[in-house]
């Protein structure tokens, strides 16, 4: 008999593959922006409001972040979040079930992709400039 857990791993990898051949199907001269990129990488698990709601969702324990509580991500630093991105979410002793994406983004974009993070956050955040 399957385990759970090994259906949801691969449901979980066929989704985030199928969203990477979304990706490499855009035309090189079409430079997305962050809103797409994170349309393409985060949406799948953190849902398109970034509340942690996106279609695989379901099938994940613990459940991904909401990326809308600002009183939660108001306190994490861009360093941390730049960290969950590029190298998973272990990487910061969270979930492990968050893989890093530095081998398919570069370092602009996940910068880019955590500012437009900041901008779903209620309250807003406040940077520290």
């Amino acid at each position: 008999m399957v385990r759970k857990a090994t259906v949801q791993v691969v449901l979980l990898t066929a989704l985030v593959v199928g969203c990477a051949g979304a990706w490499t199907a855009v035309p090189a001269t079409a430079e997305p922006k962050a809103p797409e990129k994170f349309t393409t990488f985060c949406v799948p698990c953190h849902g398109s409001a970034g509340d942690g709601n996106g279609p695989a969702a379901a099938f994940l324990n613990p459940k991904p972040r909401n990326l809308t509580d600002g009183k939660y991500m108001n306190v994490r630093t861009d360093a941390q979040l730049i960290n969950v991105i590029k190298n998973g979410s272990a990487s910061e002793k969270f979930s492990p079930l968050m893989s890093g994406f530095g081998g398919v983004l570069n370092d602009m974009e996940i910068k880019d992709i955590v500012a437009y993070i900041r901008l779903l956050a209620v309250p807003k955040y406040q940077s520290e400039k």
